[in-house]
């Protein structure tokens, strides 16, 4: 059984920094694409960053690809959000997910066929 397990996440305040963690089992995702999305309350689900398993990253934009830091660590099965300078614009859950996809980075989430279980990350002012 694939499982994607979250961690990390709570509640900051501007300014302040948070890393959330997405480890899987059941199976290796060395070559595939993975991505973190969020969904602000009352909003849609939308993609924050993604990356292969070269390490390429993609990011939504550009204030994502300024304040955060998608990593992976393939021989842990891990990948990782290193957010900066939050803001309260930020609050929302955070998803990790997994693609079928290894050459490109989708952006639409229904090209992502294993999701973590989400995270609250909620910034106050």
């Amino acid at each position: 059984q694939v499982q994607l397990a979250q961690s990390g996440g709570g509640v900051v305040q501007a300014g302040d920094s948070l890393r959330l963690s997405c480890a899987a089992s059941g199976r290796t995702f060395g070559r595939n694409v993975m991505a973190w999305f969020r969904q602000p309350p009352g909003k849609e689900r939308e993609f924050v960053a993604g990356i292969r398993w070269s390490g390429a990253s993609t990011y939504n934009t550009d204030s994502m690809k300024e304040r955060f830091t998608i990593s992976r660590d393939n021989t842990k099965n891990t990948v990782y959000l290193h957010m900066n300078s939050l803001k309260p614009e930020d609050t929302a859950d955070y998803y990790c997910a997994a693609s079928r996809a290894t050459l490109r980075t989708p952006v639409n989430l229904n090209e992502y066929d294993y999701w973590g279980q989400g995270t609250q990350v909620t910034v106050s002012s």
